[in-house]
């Protein structure tokens, strides 16, 4: 198994102090291997609040690099076989989440219960709203956050072209031996994520036959391919890692004990962060947080504050009720605001279907980011 109670979980408590690692080899979900074999991909605990991403972790140390770092949610991924490029399915591009994770540098302190939610409103039903884009050995940052391989055509919602909207990405992408192609897939949009109670319409499919499934090869025409020696062996053994025998018990995961605490930024500020329990004290049942000028850069400011309470009525539906007034000043100026009677939502991780009842809002400069309507 990723995991030995030896590694440094993403938070720890330092008296009355909590403190973040940010890139604590956390394996969420495990999404395969780099082109040479040396390092692990994996959904790893997010840097910042809402904002879900991909990580590699070098399977002989540990050592862990954030691949992604666009505020939208990123899962399928394939790294190059000479290690240099990463192929991603994201939703970039298409501000689906960006009502919640679009104010930058929020440390994930509700992330501690939210995940769950902020990770499934990137479906409608069966319908993923990802685009495959390109991104090189070094991740995101700064202005750079990659190239769309299908950003050629119309771009006309319907109309069948290469980066037709309606025409979403699948898992996985594939990167060709000789690193010129990448291969994916897509399907169109379908009831039930249109048409009926559903405020999209549905397309019609212009492929032959009708079809809503299609297959893609991107060719990279500029690169000129590659013959890779072959991977030396390795030792079986990651030393971070548990060794596993069937009929072992799923290990538990270590998490912060419910109290009153203080994050301290960076470069400067705080956050007062109170954790409470469930009544059977087996879960977190809410995290509530106060910023006070905090940041982690000396540049960008956060204020105000933001309370998360989540509820499980079955396995497989959570519910979130939410609560923000923040605002950040510096380089952008945001804000990120629920509705005076506040945010409640539930999704159910099976079928994940967005139903929620008020508002939550963030603006970025003159940017306005809504939640999707429900059912959509």
């Amino acid at each position: 198994m990723l995991y030995s109670p030896n590694n440094t979980p993403p938070w720890t408590v330092n008296g009355d102090k909590i403190v973040f690692n940010p890139l604590s080899n956390t394996v969420g979900e495990l999404r395969g291997f780099s082109g040479r074999g040396g390092e692990v991909t994996f959904i790893g605990y997010s840097t910042e609040s809402c904002n879900i991403d991909l990580y590699a972790a070098e399977l002989a140390t540990g050592t862990v690099r954030r691949l992604t770092a666009h505020p939208e949610y990123a899962d399928p991924v394939d790294i190059s076989p000479d290690d240099q490029w990463t192929a991603v399915m994201d939703t970039r591009g298409t501000g689906r989440q960006l009502f919640m994770a679009g104010m930058r540098g929020v440390p994930p302190l509700i992330d501690m219960i939210a995940t769950t939610v902020a990770s499934s409103i990137r479906n409608n039903h069966q319908r993923r709203f990802f685009e495959l884009f390109m991104i090189d050995r070094y991740g995101d940052r700064g202005e750079y956050f990659g190239q769309k391989i299908n950003a050629a055509g119309s771009g006309v919602a319907g109309s069948g072209a290469i980066n037709d909207p309606e025409w979403n990405g699948r898992a996985d992408p594939r990167w060709s031996p000789d690193g010129t192609q990448i291969a994916y897939w897509q399907d169109l949009t379908a009831s039930p994520a249109c048409g009926g109670v559903n405020s999209l319409p549905c397309p019609s499919s212009t492929e032959p036959g009708g079809r809503f499934v299609r297959f893609m090869l991107a060719t990279l025409t500029s690169r000129e391919p590659y013959s890779l020696p072959s991977v030396e062996p390795v030792s079986d053994v990651v030393p971070w890692g548990t060794p596993y025998v069937p009929g072992d018990a799923a290990p538990s995961l270590p998490r912060i004990a419910q109290g009153t605490y203080t994050l301290l930024g960076t470069a400067s500020g705080s956050a007062k962060v109170t954790i409470t329990d469930s009544t059977d004290a087996a879960s977190i049942k809410s995290v509530a947080v106060q910023y006070s000028n905090y940041t982690d850069d000396g540049i960008n400011f956060i204020n105000g504050w933001e309370n998360y309470t989540r509820s499980n009525p079955s396995t497989t539906l959570e519910v979130g009720d939410w609560y923000s007034d923040m605002v950040r000043t510096g380089e952008t100026n945001s804000t990120k605001k629920t509705s005076p009677s506040g945010f409640h939502l539930s999704v159910d991780t099976f079928v994940n279907i967005f139903e929620a009842n008020g508002t939550l809002t963030t603006t970025v400069d003159d940017n306005v980011y809504l939640q999707p309507y429900n059912d959509s």
